[in-house]
């Protein structure tokens, strides 16, 4: 089981979108096909919502891949 961390600037983020820019899908329409056919798990539970809010320490487990959440602050805004 492979495990990456997936840092996010913003909160929260819909799941199809986590699978899109992290290359899982090629597209958000191929995203939520992929959630719609029960093949995502968040934190342990199968997630058929396509849009379902994904906030920093969820885990989404797709085939044999963990994504873990976690937030980012961007210190360009900090000054």
């Amino acid at each position: 089981m492979n495990k990456k961390i997936v840092r996010i600037n913003k909160v929260p983020v819909e799941l199809y979108k986590i699978l899109k820019f992290e290359n899982i899908a090629s597209s958000g329409g191929e995203a939520k096909f992929i959630i719609a056919d029960g093949l995502v798990e968040v934190n342990g539970s199968i997630e058929t919502q396509k849009r379902k809010k994904i906030y920093p320490g969820d885990m989404i487990k797709i085939n044999d891949q963990i994504l873990e959440i976690q937030l980012i602050k961007d210190l360009s805004r900090a000054q």
